[in-house]
Formats: C-alpha cells, structure tokens, sequence
C-alpha cells in the first residue's frame, strides 16, 4: 500500500520508437472552454480529462490544452469529461491532418 492515496502516475509525452503518434488518428478530441466547468470558474482544470489520458498529452496550466503530436484519437478525455466540454470530431473535420 502507498504512503500517500493522492499519488498516481501519469505519463509524459516524448518521441518514443515510432516518434509522434498523432498522425494515424481518426478523430481528434476538441475542448470547448465555453463548456468546461473547471475553466468557468476560473481554475485550472478538474484535471480529469488529464489523469484519465492513457498518452498524457494533456496540459492543465491554461485550461485543458491538448497536444496533437501525441494524442492517439483514444476518446478517452471526451468519455471522462463530466460536463462535455471534449468532444471528438472526425480529423478531416478539424482541418489539420495530425497534430
């Protein structure tokens, strides 16, 4: 048993063996800041989205910021999101290929 519940791990983004991994996505998830209830509040973040993203790929310094060169498209953040504020949007409709 841990010291200290509050821990958990959480990865970091970095240029693995098959280097950035955005470029294969189907949808890419898109955050609504209008709709975060975290970022109305004038927080961070609930950080949910955050701890629950397999890649850790999302920032919460600046209200949840995702970084497109690692984000697999899992769907994860949009799942967990307790207000809707991340939904996924098909790629070709996001404008930009991979991240």
């Amino acid at each position: 048993m841990r010291d200290d519940p509050r821990e958990f791990a959480a990865s970091t983004p970095c240029a693995g063996e098959a280097g950035h991994t955005g470029d294969w996505r189907n949808k890419r998830p898109v955050v609504s800041p209008a709709a975060c209830v975290a970022a109305k509040a004038g927080k961070d973040t609930c950080r949910i989205c955050w701890a629950y993203c397999p890649d850790g790929c999302i920032r919460f310094d600046a209200g949840p910021e995702i970084d497109y060169d690692y984000c697999k498209g899992c769907g994860i953040c949009a799942e967990e999101c307790p207000s809707g504020a991340i939904t996924m949007v098909p790629e070709h409709e996001a404008g930009t290929g991979a991240g």
